[in-house]
């Protein structure tokens, strides 16, 4: 990497780092000019490991130590700022050190990175960078395969989804699905049952759902308020509801999605069935 001390805020050489709270701005960067940022060591070296490309990297004397060891002798630009530098620059205090500016990837097509997924997440515009960072988080952590993201969906790559996700927006596939009812056809054509979460009269329970789950399972979930809109709801094989108590009627769509997700886990390789379903748990043990 290469070494370069700056003091300027205004610097034009620190340009992708400028006003990184301006989400307006960010566009003209992200995704419009192929970037994204990457914010802590541990995010940009999962980055990495995922075969993406830093641009340039911005970081304080103290993190020094851990660039070398992730970026080695590779040809990188780090510029070392004071931490007051960087707070001037990106329009707020910089506590995780590192920032990296990364190239995006292009965008993979939906048929490969549903190849093979047995259970697949789909958000649909939800615009709230930190649902997105944490139903990414959740597909990474409770085995879902891929994640799909409407059109009018929050970026994966927005620096705050990439931080709540702990960098598993870098593990899990995901691509942008296009608009119903093409989407319907192309997850029906690769076998997928489609089951939107939502309350509606006709809505099934998750744990019916989970009791007897399809081989092959997209989870729709929508924006917090709006919830699904009718094309997605139209596009649904079925409608399913999370049992709730308490006078409470609906989950935080990234912890609706974390709940799903888990009652409709795959059984390990190797088994045909789920031994503790909730079919299984009401007949209760053989004799």
């Amino acid at each position: 990497m290469r070494i370069i001390r700056i003091d300027d805020a205004a610097d034009p050489r620190l340009a992708d780092f400028r006003d990184l709270t301006d989400v307006a701005l960010r566009r003209r960067l992200e995704p419009e000019g192929g970037l994204y940022i990457a914010e802590s060591a541990k995010v940009l070296a999962r980055a990495l490991a995922a075969g993406h490309v830093p641009r340039a990297v911005l970081a304080q004397d103290k993190w020094l130590g851990d660039l070398t060891a992730i970026l080695g002798d590779t040809d990188v630009p780090v510029h070392v700022v004071t931490a007051e530098t960087a707070e001037n620059l990106t329009g707020y205090a910089v506590h995780r050190g590192v920032l990296a500016a990364m190239h995006r990837p292009v965008d993979a097509e939906v048929t490969s990175v549903l190849a093979g997924a047995r259970r697949v997440l789909v958000l649909e515009d939800i615009v709230d960078h930190t649902n997105v960072g944490a139903a990414f988080r959740a597909a990474a952590g409770l085995g879902a395969d891929a994640v799909l993201v409407s059109e009018r969906c929050a970026d994966p790559l927005y620096r705050r989804s990439v931080r709540v996700s702990m960098g598993t927006v870098f593990q899990v596939p995901w691509t942008r699905l296009p608009a119903w009812p093409i989407a319907r056809g192309i997850l029906h054509d690769t076998g997928f049952h489609i089951a939107a979460l939502a309350l509606a009269d006709d809505a099934i329970s998750l744990d019916a759902l989970a009791a007897e789950p399809p081989e092959r399972l997209a989870l729709v979930l929508g924006a917090e308020g709006d919830g699904l809109s009718r094309r997605a709801l139209a596009a649904a094989d079925s409608v399913v509801t999370i049992p709730m108590s308490g006078g409470v009627d609906s989950l935080n769509v990234a912890a609706a999605a974390a709940v799903a997700l888990w009652a409709v886990r795959p059984p390990p390789p190797g088994e045909s069935g789920r031994a503790d379903s909730p079919a299984d748990r009401a007949r209760g043990p053989e004799r």
